[in-house]
């Protein structure tokens, strides 16, 4: 296929239009970065446990990853500005109705609403991306949409913490009301439109069965610390999930508008990458989901200073995405993906070194280095996965990508949640009674005891907390070294490649 089949011509407004599209990915990071500064205070006021807190979290991202590809191509045809303006109507419109939310389970829907939203929002922003800029400038609008998303991580936890320090739990969500407003008129005025694309009918029955499978996954992660791993329930969804993959691999083989083109997955170049991409989110979100609760429950900071906490990770991260352009010049984009994760490793040895008595500044040491790697591959990982179809499949390979990553956060948050959850509990057993729960229900638990009893309790369950958190720092950290050297070992070395188009004609259109 010529070149001129997928590298469009430079639209005249790309670069104001591409600062517009970086700030509606702030107005959606931003929620979740300031989510995790307000999870004690959420706990306290809902009177929320560890699994509620998990499902307050998890359902934005379960939602968001489960429909994204599904939103991806809802959006092609619908037109990528039109689901971009849809998208963040209903996100905001659902952060609204969440502030109001008077219990966990109120609180956990309205954000399932929510990651609907988003999940127009994120594809067809890249979408509108590939479709404004030529080949040769994308480099370089990828690297400043994903700096956005560290000013989003940046300016979360440190609005969060100061809303947090004057008014309630409630306003972490207000705040997403103004800045949607604005980003819908900025969308308006600057974002030009994209052509719809036509195709077949849509896949539904492929996006039922890829969201019950994510579901049922993820569901079976959280609850099998309190179910128990061998439970029939646990191990019925692990069933089910494999069950429902296979369903969905399947029925995307036979359709003649499949969802998802799976050929691009036995591209060695386009898998390494999309697998990189879910590593290193896996590793963040289940790691900072751990340490927010760490910050202000085992140190006792306030949530202003906790949020401060997020700031060196956020400024790394921001650095290297804006400058990876360059590196990956220098280094190669396998060359970077493997830096980047070896990076993350590193700062992620450094947390599992974490004690209940560790300084602020060793943990911003850690998260710092985190962001540097996070950063550091973030834009070529995305250019690669974008990159590697078509312009007419933008949509499909945006989704894709926003998919990857989401459903690498919200297994992180599962799995080392569920890991530390199980090492906490097992170290505190059951002498402390309540306080063998989790740790915000041993803080509250101990309030209710005698000065010396308390301390007591405080101590054991901090203690035995920042043991279990170390110990998913290091599993995480295992994982990102494993993947380092797996993208230093995989062949052929990581180009931006196109993939051959699909022999069957009916696929051409999809």
């Amino acid at each position: 296929m010529s070149s001129s089949a997928v590298d469009p011509p430079a639209h005249p407004r790309r670069w104001a239009a591409l600062a517009v599209l970086s700030l509606t990915l702030v107005a959606v990071t931003l929620d979740n970065s300031v989510l995790n500064t307000a999870l004690p205070s959420l706990a306290h006021a809902l009177k929320a446990s560890t699994s509620d807190l998990q499902w307050i979290t998890d359902a934005y991202t379960l939602v968001f990853a489960s429909a994204l590809i599904l939103a991806g191509t809802l959006g092609a045809r619908l037109g990528s500005r039109t689901a971009l303006l849809g998208g963040l109507a209903v996100f905001g419109g659902g952060s609204a109705i969440a502030a109001m939310s008077g219990s966990p389970g109120q609180l956990i829907a309205w954000r399932a609403v929510m990651g609907l939203g988003a999940a127009f929002v994120m594809p067809a922003t890249l979408a509108i991306i590939v479709r404004i800029f030529p080949a040769h400038e994308r480099p370089k609008a990828f690297g400043a949409w994903s700096a956005a998303a560290g000013i989003g991580v940046l300016v979360g936890p440190v609005t969060g913490g100061a809303l947090l320090e004057h008014f309630a739990w409630s306003s972490a969500f207000w705040i997403n009301v103004p800045l949607v407003a604005f980003a819908i008129a900025a969308v308006l005025a600057l974002v030009p439109p994209v052509p719809a694309v036509r195709g077949g009918r849509l896949d539904l029955l492929g996006a039922l069965l890829s969201t019950a499978a994510v579901a049922a996954l993820v569901d079976a992660v959280i609850q099998a610390p309190a179910r128990g791993w061998a439970d029939t329930v646990t191990l019925g969804e692990f069933g089910l999930a494999l069950v429902l993959v296979a369903a969905f691999v399947w029925w995307q083989r036979r359709s003649a508008a499949p969802l998802v083109r799976l050929d691009l997955f036995a591209n060695r170049t386009f898998a390494v990458a999309a697998l990189s991409l879910a590593v290193v989110f896996f590793v963040l979100f289940g790691t900072l989901f751990e340490l927010s609760q760490y910050l202000q429950l085992v140190h006792g900071y306030s949530p202003l200073v906790a949020g401060l906490g997020a700031m060196p990770f956020a400024v790394a991260m921001a650095t290297t995405s804006a400058t990876s352009p360059l590196i990956s010049r220098r280094l190669g984009t396998r060359g970077t993906l493997a830096l980047g994760l070896f990076l993350a490793t590193a700062g992620l040895l450094v947390l599992a070194a974490t004690g209940v008595h560790t300084e602020f500044w060793q943990v911003a040491i850690g998260t710092g280095i985190i962001g540097l790697g996070m950063g550091m591959m973030m834009a070529p990982a995305s250019l690669q996965i974008s990159g590697s179809v078509p312009a007419r499949f933008a949509s499909m390979a945006s989704a894709l990508n926003s998919v990857i990553r989401e459903l690498g956060g919200v297994l992180g948050i599962a799995v080392l949640g569920t890991v530390v959850s199980s090492a906490y509990r097992s170290s505190v057993g059951t002498d402390l009674g309540p306080a063998g729960i989790d740790l915000p229900t041993a803080h509250g638990f101990a309030a209710t005891l005698p000065a010396a009893q308390a301390q007591h309790v405080i101590t054991v369950a901090d203690q035995a907390f920042t043991d279990a958190m170390s110990r998913g720092s290091l599993i995480a950290a295992g994982l990102a070294l494993v993947m380092a050297l797996t993208v230093l070992l995989v062949r052929p070395r990581l180009t931006v490649v196109e993939v051959p188009a699909v022999r069957r004609p009916e696929l051409q259109t999809a």
